[in-house]
């Protein structure tokens, strides 16, 4: 792994997750998000706690392999926590109870080029003038085909299919979906990078 990242012309840090020192080194003083994978949920919690402690701001994500360590990673400071194998399971289950739907959605891509993306964007990014203060006034269908399909309020509260008169707030997102040409054309038509 580590000729890998050298050959890629990657940073590193090699070092126990569970020292300060570490973390400040690999930069999570000044990092906007953290991920701690560590296969033991006791580690997640330590470096969670660490990272919280170091960085007050930044956006922690972690991994847990017992439901029961979710509330307790929450409580240390992640603001996500994923349990891979609950995910992996019900998504099993669901492949067997809604395989249509399933298919369905594992075609949906947030990254890359499949043939069908969702793509989250700030509000601020998509307009420049005080005439768009709505869903409907953006007209994101007829300029992009791009469809929106959620809204996150500023308080990072869902919205899934708003309705159209639904005021944009400043700090909030829109959720669209489209074809890959449709994005693209989001992307062009308000210089998203």
């Amino acid at each position: 792994m580590i000729e890998k990242l050298e050959l890629d012309g990657a940073p590193y840090v090699i070092g126990n997750a569970n020292e300060d020192e570490t973390l400040v080194q690999a930069g999570v003083d000044r990092a906007s998000c953290f991920i701690s994978a560590l296969p033991s949920d006791a580690d997640n919690l330590f470096v969670v706690l660490s990272a919280r402690q170091i960085n007050p701001k930044i956006n922690i994500i972690s991994r847990a392999s017992q439901e029961s360590s979710y509330s307790k990673l929450k409580f240390a400071g992640a603001n996500n926590v994923i349990l891979p194998d609950k995910i992996g399971g019900d998504h099993m289950a669901s492949l067997v109870v809604v395989p249509g739907l399933m298919e369905f959605i594992d075609n949906l891509s947030i990254v890359g080029k499949s043939n069908i993306n969702i793509e989250e964007v700030a509000v601020e990014k998509l307009h420049s003038n005080n005439k768009v203060k709505t869903i409907r006034d953006l007209d994101l269908r007829r300029k992009t085909g791009c469809t929106v399909i959620g809204y996150k309020d500023e308080n990072g509260e869902y919205i899934v299919n708003p309705e159209a008169e639904l005021e944009l707030a400043k700090n909030s997102k829109i959720i669209v979906l489209g074809r890959p040409e449709q994005i693209e054309a989001l992307n062009t038509e308000y210089n998203i990078e």
